[in-house]
């Protein structure tokens, strides 16, 4: 790479991790062309020279949040085995993930995702991140005859919809009342999903 090459992936780092930062404690309300340049130290004329929208640069930062949970969970689950155990270890760890960062929940489900991107790919990227935390995991059940193949994907659609609603729930209306009744409600969930 060359020092050019280099500087535009640096500038371009500084404007993404500033956008990541008001969008993680602020939300997508917060997000300005004026905003995020002044976190990231420089004029919103020079954000303009690296990305040509707001949305553009917002699409990036859903891709770093989606590897920085793909991270978190990892960390969550080592150690456990592969199959029903892991799944349900993966699931646990998403959630957390969504509860310490509401803005991302925010951003990921309940924003108008037009609002969010202007890159058809958002949709399906957003739409099918668990199932993609857990795709390892669903084809050893598979292959471990736990689940058929038409079953297990019926699985992962209702763990999709489970999670997004506990989440919703929990992070807009304090239902249920604490984290504590929150992860029971969880585990109670996935206990009736995935067998105990």
């Amino acid at each position: 790479m060359n020092n050019k090459d280099l500087q535009e992936q640096r500038m371009k780092g500084y404007f993404i991790q500033a956008t990541k930062d008001i969008l993680k404690s602020e939300g997508l309300k917060s997000i300005s062309v004026r905003n995020i340049a002044s976190q990231a130290g420089y004029s919103y004329a020079t954000l303009y020279n690296y990305f040509k929208d707001v949305k553009g640069l917002i699409f990036e930062c859903v891709k770093d949040f989606q590897s920085e949970c793909e991270e978190f969970v990892s960390a969550k689950v080592v150690g456990l085995p592969g199959g029903i155990g892991r799944l349900r270890g993966i699931v646990k760890a998403y959630l957390e993930y969504f509860t310490e960062y509401p803005g991302i929940f925010e951003l990921f489900f309940i924003e108008r995702l037009s609002d969010v991107s202007a890159n058809p790919q958002t949709t399906g990227l957003i739409s099918s991140f668990l199932s993609r935390l857990c795709a390892e995991d669903w084809e050893l059940c598979i292959q471990q005859t736990i689940f058929g193949r038409e079953e297990a994907e019926i699985k992962q659609a209702e763990l999709r919809y489970f999670t997004t609603g506990l989440l919703l729930f929990y992070l807009n209306r304090r239902d249920p009342d604490s984290y504590c009744q929150f992860q029971e409600q969880a585990d109670l969930h996935l206990k009736n999903i995935l067998g105990s």
